[in-house]
């Protein structure tokens, strides 16, 4: 079974190469011309299905199937900030350094050294057989300084419920188990599992 990623982010390729190894995962950039595509949806959810649905709608093999991640964090004192606006959250062209800053700043002048926070991750699953989406969530807090340097995005500031240490800090293993793309790729694999054909 091929399934088309709807990303080119190379943090996002690694990990659902990682966690789907039984099936072949290529980013949409190397099976066809990349495009913008413009995620203007209120949710995850939207946002996931968007981009799902722009790929698939491109595909010459609509045998394929096409999955689209939508993730972020959000933190509860900041109202679910960033939220949708994860990886825009310093601008549209923002770093995920940048956005990671923006954070940490935000933090500091509110004088919070630490805060409640979680991750969420939508996945959609667009096929010639309907479309699906499902979704997993990442518990704990957000910290004021980055500690670490693995994972990506906003994993040095984040220390997942249970642990005293940081996304960053934490082996590739770890991360695997409790992350929230890892349980929302646990939910879409018994979906790819009943589309077989």
């Amino acid at each position: 079974m091929k399934i088309i990623l709807a990303s080119n982010n190379s943090g996002k390729v690694k990990e659902f190469k990682s966690w789907m190894s039984e099936y072949s995962v290529e980013p949409f950039g190397e099976v066809m011309s990349k495009f913008e595509i413009v995620e203007d949806g209120k949710s995850f959810k939207e946002n996931a299905l968007i981009k799902a649905r722009a790929v698939y709608d491109r595909l010459e093999d609509k045998h394929s199937i096409v999955m689209a991640d939508d993730s972020g964090i959000c933190v509860d004192m900041l109202g679910g900030e960033p939220g949708i606006y994860s990886a825009r959250y310093a601008g549209v062209d923002a770093t995920s350094l940048q956005n990671l800053d923006k954070l940490v700043y935000k933090l500091k002048e509110m004088g919070v050294k630490m805060t409640p926070a979680h991750y969420t991750a939508a996945i959609a699953i667009v096929t010639s057989l309907g479309e699906f989406c499902v979704h997993g969530w990442m518990y704990g807090d957000v910290i004021d300084e980055k500690r670490g340097h693995n994972g990506f995005g906003y994993d040095p500031i984040f220390i997942p419920s249970g642990y005293d240490k940081t996304l960053g800090e934490l082996g590739e293993e770890v991360k695997m188990q409790i992350s929230h793309r890892s349980n929302a790729l646990e939910l879409a694999k018994i979906i790819l599992k009943s589309l077989k054909r």
